[in-house]
Formats: structure tokens, sequence, C-alpha cells
């Protein structure tokens, strides 16, 4: 349990397909359950942000990564998430663990799903909005 003002380290995972996509999770859990969002989660003890990107995406998307450059960092409730772009190197998209769902969205499929709060306006301004 963290202390009262203390946030919670997770990542998230920004891949793009060759029509310039953004891979997008049904979140299946709180926070954001019901919501589209990037994968991501908590980073778990022992780990740091690249082994946790890696392992988060391909639990929630079956996709291997490789992380690349920190894209930026956001502030949501008690978690403090870093996000970066990743390379898709393997795999097989499907929904895993903690998602409902997994697809590539353009963007004007983003209008017609119910994402996350603050998704777009946080992608817009790092410039990472998808084609």
């Amino acid at each position: 349990m963290t202390e009262r003002n203390e946030l919670t380290p997770c990542v998230g995972g920004l891949a793009y397909d060759a029509a310039g996509r953004l891979l997008l999770v049904l979140r299946a859990n709180d926070p954001g359950r019901g919501r589209w969002s990037v994968p991501g989660g908590r980073v778990e003890a022992g780990e740091d942000d690249t082994a946790a990107v890696i392992r988060e995406m391909r639990e929630e998307t079956g996709l291997a990564v490789e992380p690349g450059r920190l894209i930026g960092r956001v502030v949501r409730g008690p978690y403090t998430i870093a996000d970066y772009a990743c390379a898709v190197v393997g795999g097989t998209l499907r929904a895993g663990d903690d998602a409902l769902d997994a697809r590539w969205c353009a963007a004007a499929d983003l209008a017609a799903l119910p994402l996350v709060d603050g998704l777009v306006e946080t992608l817009a301004t790092w410039g990472a909005l998808p084609a």
C-alpha cells in the first residue's frame, strides 16, 4: 500500500501500425474500466520502466515490443504514468490480461470510442495522435 501522498508508478506503451493507427485496449479493470486507453499498468517491484512496458504490452495485447524514448508523463489520480514509444517486434494482436478488447485506431476512431479522461488532449500535447 502506498503512503497517502505517494504516487504509484505506472507505464504505458504508444505503438503504431504501418498505417499510423494507435494501439488501444478496452480496460477490464478500474481505473478506466469500460474505456479505451493505451496499454499499460503498474511497475512491479524489481522492474524498471522498460521491463514493465514489455510485460504490460505482452499481457494486454499479445504483442512483443521494443520500448524506445519517453514520450511524456501524466498524473492520473494516485498514478504517475510514463508513456514510451514502442516498436512492435512480434506476437499476434489479441486482448489479454486486464483488457476486454484491443485494436488499432485511426484519429477518426477516437471520436467514436469511450476513452479514458484526457487521452486525446494528452496525445495532442505530445504530438502523438494517430493518423
